[in-house]
């Protein structure tokens, strides 16, 4: 799929021929509409990416560690 955002052809999205003026008012409409939906939601949105951030994932523990460690337990007397 085409991404350049000049060609009106890169969007599978049929779009009517506009006047200018039509074009700046949807335009503005539809920017107000975010505007008020990132503020109504953006605590949630902040949640979500953070949840999902780099340094909150679980990463496995690589092959040559978890056998370190488990040599280490090995020493421990039992409890």
């Amino acid at each position: 799929m085409n991404t350049d955002r000049q060609d009106p052809h890169a969007y599978p999205i049929a779009l009517p021929t506009l006047g200018d003026e039509a074009v700046v008012e949807i335009r503005n409409f539809i920017e107000h509409v975010l505007d008020q939906f990132d503020i109504h939601y953006a605590a949630q949105v902040r949640r979500f990416y953070e949840d999902r951030a780099e340094h909150n994932m679980v990463h496995p523990t690589p092959p040559a560690a978890a056998a370190a460690a488990a040599d280490d337990d090995d020493d421990d007397p039992p409890i």
